[in-house]
């Protein structure tokens, strides 16, 4: 074994210690406020007090009960968007002509806050699951249509131009060239849409729904349970720390290296 490959094994356990380093800090800091700020642990409990509170929620089943109520509404709606979103951004970046009708069209809607859609959606919809993976549905969609489109946009045209000496019909373009080509960027795109997703869902369920971890934060502050609110967001970002590593796990598939093997 190399004197470098050496140095990389000594290295590597600490990498992994690392980031339980800063959650510990973080604890740390936390127990030090709670004891010393002045404030009542009914404002500001420490993080003993919000440990037990959680296992108290996790024994009574409410815990899991709102986490899958969010969940069941990030995945509906994400999906929804990844399923209509794609196609058409793949389309756009092949036809132009439809590109300049639809994008503009597009860029106006994008910018527009999911949650400024609140009201027209409870009106559409009413109060539940619909609201909410609606606007779910417009936090993830855009981003990954705008997305798709310029992936499509950037391959190289010498691709095409190889794929038309092979007599490719337009199903094996997109099957066999555009989309190899597009997954390290679309990889990406659904990455950043997830959390963007997980976000919204939170913000919705404040609002539009009964349930959900934004439910039982707001309902929490209303009986003024801060353990409890600091316990849904805990599970929040348990959550999205999840969710986030299993979409980095597709970044880990050959088909996502595509790109730079041919480079």
């Amino acid at each position: 074994m190399s004197t470098n490959d050496r140095k990389k094994e000594e290295k590597r356990p600490y990498a992994y210690l690392m980031p339980f380093l800063g959650f510990f800090a973080l604890l740390l800091i936390w127990d030090v406020l709670a004891r010393f700020s002045g404030w009542s642990r009914e404002v500001f409990p420490g993080p003993v007090v919000v440990l037990v509170s959680m296992g108290e929620l996790l024994a009574d089943g409410t815990l899991i009960r709102h986490t899958v109520a969010s969940l069941f509404r990030v995945t509906v709606g994400f999906y929804l968007a990844a399923g209509l979103g794609i196609p058409l951004g793949i389309a756009l970046g092949m036809m132009k002509t439809a590109k300049s009708l639809i994008n503009p069209l597009i860029q106006f809607l994008r910018p527009i806050s999911p949650l400024a859609w609140i009201p027209l959606a409870m009106l559409w919809f009413g109060i539940g699951d619909p609201p909410a993976i609606f606007l779910i549905f417009l936090s993830s969609f855009f981003p990954l249509v705008v997305s798709t489109t310029i992936a499509v946009d950037g391959i190289n045209p010498t691709y095409f131009h190889v794929a038309a000496n092979f007599n490719f019909s337009r199903t094996e373009i997109i099957t066999r060239l555009v989309i190899p080509a597009i997954i390290p960027e679309v990889v990406t795109a659904l990455r950043m849409t997830v959390t963007i997703s997980w976000l919204v869902v939170v913000a919705a369920e404040m609002i539009a729904v009964r349930s959900g971890l934004g439910f039982l934060i707001l309902d929490s502050r209303n009986a003024l349970r801060m353990d409890y609110v600091m316990d849904g967001m805990i599970t929040i970002g348990l959550v999205g720390l999840v969710l986030d590593f299993l979409m980095r796990q597709l970044g880990v598939l050959e088909a996502a290296r595509w790109r730079k093997m041919t480079h």
